[in-house]
């Protein structure tokens, strides 16, 4: 993945072919729709999840968004905490493809309860799935990265990292965690030709949130707390990711896209 020319059309910026792509927590939700929007410009697309099963329906509709291009989907299921796992998951990536272009580290887990009612134990749990997990994955594919001269890692924060509010203490402590790595790691990793960027999502009316989006008074909150006024829809997302990984992004490092329908803008 070289810097474009100059007279690069415009297309090309965005295209993602012959890219291979790994995607964690891809079975649903903003994974999913950021897999088939990265499939949909062309690249191969590794989804992963824990459960093989609710794998195949997610390979399905990647293939089907990446049709047109030539992308496609594949299943990779591993545990994104178990670090044997995730290595032998990016080995399996190496041998069926033999280059590894981008890292969506997509993985969150959220538990909302008082500081005095949660356990350290419980922070530690939380740390290793959303961030040290991260950690590990983005250590794994730099050595490749590294070797190819190129690559891109994609972190996926979210507001409750610049914000936060009285109960989510973990989950906002994690994922202002994972913004500071994203800086980190591209200091780091900048220098062998790597980007390492974040997307900070809001809103957003995934299957996680299905009783939220049909809860007036939530909607009454985003008409008043955000600028375009509703949920953001899944696919609203997966442009960032395709930015991000095109070459149309190729000399944006160590910075945060916030997709929240002007949520942290507006007050």
């Amino acid at each position: 993945m070289t810097a474009a020319a100059p007279d690069t059309p415009f297309d090309a910026l965005f295209s993602l072919r012959g890219q291979t792509a790994l995607l964690t927590g891809a079975s649903r939700g903003l994974g999913l729709a950021m897999a088939c929007g990265l499939a949909a410009h062309g690249a191969k697309v590794w989804i992963n999840g824990r459960d093989p099963q609710s794998l195949l329906g997610a390979v399905a509709r990647v293939n089907a968004a990446g049709q047109a291009a030539g992308g496609s989907g594949h299943a990779l299921p591993f545990d994104v905490t178990d670090e044997t796992a995730a290595r032998s998951a990016i080995d399996r990536v190496l041998a069926s493809d033999g280059r590894l272009d981008v890292l969506v580290n997509n993985v969150g887990q959220r538990r909302r309860q008082a500081l005095t009612e949660l356990p350290a134990k419980a922070l530690r749990d939380l740390l290793e799935s959303n961030l040290v997990s991260a950690w590990q994955l983005s250590r794994e594919v730099a050595t490749t990265m590294r070797a190819q001269g190129s690559g891109r890692i994609i972190n996926i924060t979210s507001i409750a990292g610049p914000i936060a509010r009285a109960g989510d203490a973990a989950y906002t402590t994690a994922k202002g965690g994972l913004e500071a790595m994203t800086r980190a790691l591209a200091a780091e990793l900048g220098p062998h030709g790597i980007t390492v960027n974040a997307i900070a999502p809001g809103y957003f009316a995934t299957e996680a949130n299905a009783s939220l989006v049909q809860d007036p008074q939530t909607l009454a909150w985003l008409q008043q707390r955000s600028s375009l006024g509703r949920w953001g829809k899944p696919e609203e997302v997966s442009g960032a990711a395709v930015f991000l990984a095109s070459q149309a992004g190729s000399y944006i490092t160590g910075q945060v896209i916030v997709v929240d329908g002007g949520y942290l803008a507006h007050f």
